[in-house]
């Protein structure tokens, strides 16, 4: 009998979603001259001339992604094309274009249905990108939504994960862990409406973290403001699963080490406030919180004054050799290894 076939199979767990994604894609090639980038970054990307396609595709499962006792249908649909562009803009491009995929059980309504669309088309109109087709079939369990994206940009002007370089800064936009802690806000409520449906939510005071949950918003503004100065970073990609993942993902396709500083994480006063409510550490929900979906990226140290103009932009450390590893250093001085402690498909 063939060893093989006694082996215990492997448990998708066990590889995680980017460990299954390489085992599952590591016999396919690249064969299309014009595929300038296939799988591992936030796009695929390949030439049409003089300009560059840009291509992402992101799928979200009802009871996995979003959980619709707490999120309306028009913020799912805005958000649901939101985090698709934010893949666009991590790697300095435009989007144009979507696809919209829907799976859909018989719990849903016409009118659910037109909620959902509205909030996409709000997204389409905010950020100037068209709905050119897709898909609808019927689930037998809940709601899928499928999006794919379609950007471009120049050959020259791409951002990947894979070009941070030692002595880069390490730079986030905006703040981090409000979605994560909004998340929790929600997961509370909803819990107690599940055990007595007569209770009415308590959201007074948790609005913004709510809000960075339920509808977040894809930074072309920090990407307009980088190329208003000339600035087109060595790496970049947007923070989806948590800013530790996020900065592993580059030291990784880099092959460099970095150093990030605890008191310069950007963390919103009420991100600070209610985790601590919470019993949570707020730098902790920065850390590993993920769906912040704003944009890390490092630039070359003679950047710094001009990146330092962007008002909502943070310098939170450095790009080091590989050698000195991949390091987190809170307010104390300690050094302490980074781990990808954020969201997991599986």
């Amino acid at each position: 009998m063939d060893k093989k076939e006694n082996r215990k199979p492997v448990e998708i767990s066990e590889l995680g979603e980017f460990g299954l994604i390489d085992h599952l894609t590591k016999d396919f090639t690249v064969i299309d001259k014009n595929l300038i980038k296939g799988i591992g970054d936030d796009c695929a990307v390949f030439e049409c001339g003089d300009i560059c396609n840009l291509v992402t595709t992101d799928l979200l499962v009802e009871g996995v992604h979003f959980n619709l006792v707490y999120t309306p249908l028009k913020h799912l649909g805005y958000k649901a094309v939101a985090v698709n562009l934010s893949d666009i803009y991590a790697m300095n491009g435009t989007p144009k274009y979507i696809t919209v995929s829907v799976a859909v059980s018989r719990k849903f309504s016409v009118t659910a249905m037109e909620q959902l669309y509205e909030g996409i088309k709000l997204a389409c109109d905010r950020f100037d990108v068209e709905l050119i087709g897709g898909d609808t079939t019927s689930s037998m369990s809940g709601l899928f939504i499928n999006i794919t994206a379609i950007g471009q940009a120049k050959k020259e002007d791409i951002v990947y994960r894979s070009g941070a370089k030692k002595n880069d800064l390490v730079c986030v936009s905006g703040d981090l862990g409000g979605a994560y802690i909004g998340l929790k806000v929600l997961e509370r409520e909803a819990k107690i409406y599940m055990e007595d449906k007569e209770m009415q939510p308590e959201l007074e005071g948790y609005e913004y973290v709510i809000e960075r949950q339920l509808k977040p918003e894809p930074r072309r503004d920090i990407v307009r403001e980088l190329a208003k100065r000339g600035i087109v970073p060595n790496s970049m990609m947007d923070i989806s699963d948590g800013l530790s993942s996020e900065l592993m993902h580059i030291c990784k396709q880099s092959d460099v080490g970095c150093r990030v500083y605890e008191e310069h994480i950007p963390i919103h006063e009420q991100t600070e406030s209610v985790a601590n409510r919470f019993h949570m550490d707020p730098s902790l929900a920065a850390m590993n919180g993920g769906e912040d979906y704003e944009l890390l990226f490092t630039v070359p140290m003679d950047k710094k004054e001009l990146v330092e103009e962007i008002s909502d932009v943070s310098l939170i450390g450095y790009i080091c050799d590989a050698s000195e590893g991949k390091k987190f250093v809170p307010r104390n001085g300690a050094e302490l290894d980074l781990k990808a402690q954020g969201w997991t498909s599986f």
